[in-house]
């Protein structure tokens, strides 16, 4: 459920780094770039790695946004999960999130997170949003260190949305995602981070993007649209660097093992929500 924050400006001043790049006063002009290293890792998503030409950029920073119920969450633990049957251990950063109601959550799709935890292969960590800005400040601090002792590969943050309150201004928020991604970039994590958004009919043809989606890697949207009075579940990629993706739209389906998403594309949809 989406926490309401009291707005506060905020003013980043950055402690002593390991990754100088981090502060915000060399980076308010710098762009994100694609990763150097173009290797494919596959999502674990039904279809995902087809629409994508063949799945994420190993080291990419992605975006998925959606309203309430969408899938946000499923689709990134199923990412995970793919990484954990293959031996990586994984981390799920939440700031929402409780882990007794994850794990009992996820068991329904068939992901058993306390099973890889018993292992040490999958890593639970509950933040609020003023310890992620302090983790800025601080270059990395203690969520580095954990990242590189594990040995990470795959890192969920979910999500951003309370984070993003913290900051009035465009500029504050564009500023704190670029510190945010360029500690994230270091730690050569494959990231999905989540956001939530309401998508209506409207963003099917043009959506705006924010501080978040601008920076991003890829940013893909999860629609939640009622057709013909029934809640249906519909995919995008709006943008990903570096690669030939579809353009097209696609149904998504959350079954008991996970999401599926469709082959086919859609043809056309006409939402109720104009």
């Amino acid at each position: 459920m989406k926490t309401k924050k009291k707005k506060v400006k905020v003013a980043i001043k950055v402690k002593k780094s390991k990754h100088p790049k981090s502060k915000i006063s060399s980076i308010k002009n710098k762009k994100c770039v694609q990763p150097r290293n173009s290797e494919r890792i596959p999502s674990g998503i039904s279809n995902f790695d087809t629409i994508t030409d063949g799945g994420l950029t190993r080291g990419s920073v992605n975006l998925i946004v959606g309203g309430a119920g969408s899938g946000k969450t499923i689709f990134s633990i199923q990412f995970l999960y793919s990484g954990l049957k293959n031996g990586e251990t994984c981390m799920y950063l939440t700031f929402e999130e409780k882990k007794d109601d994850l794990y009992r959550n996820m068991l329904k799709v068939g992901f058993d997170l306390r099973k890889y935890e018993d292992s040490g292969k999958f890593i639970f960590v509950e933040y609020t949003p003023e310890q992620v800005k302090t983790m800025i400040e601080e270059g990395g601090g203690t969520l580095e260190s954990m990242v590189s002792k594990k040995n990470i590969s795959r890192l969920v943050i979910d999500s951003v949305t309370s984070f993003e309150l913290l900051f009035e201004s465009e500029l504050e928020k564009r500023e704190a995602a670029l510190a945010l991604f360029d500690i994230i970039k270091a730690w050569k994590c494959t990231t999905f981070l989540t956001t939530e958004k309401e998508l209506s009919i409207n963003e099917l043809i043009s959506g705006s993007e924010s501080a978040m989606e601008f920076e991003v890697d890829s940013v893909i949207l999860i629609f939640y649209l009622r057709l013909n009075g029934i809640r249906n579940r519909m995919i995008e990629v709006l943008k990903m660097r570096g690669t030939k993706h579809s353009r097209r739209i696609y149904s998504m389906e959350i079954t008991e093992e996970g999401i599926k998403i469709s082959k086919n594309p859609e043809k056309s949809i006409k939402s109720d929500l104009i």
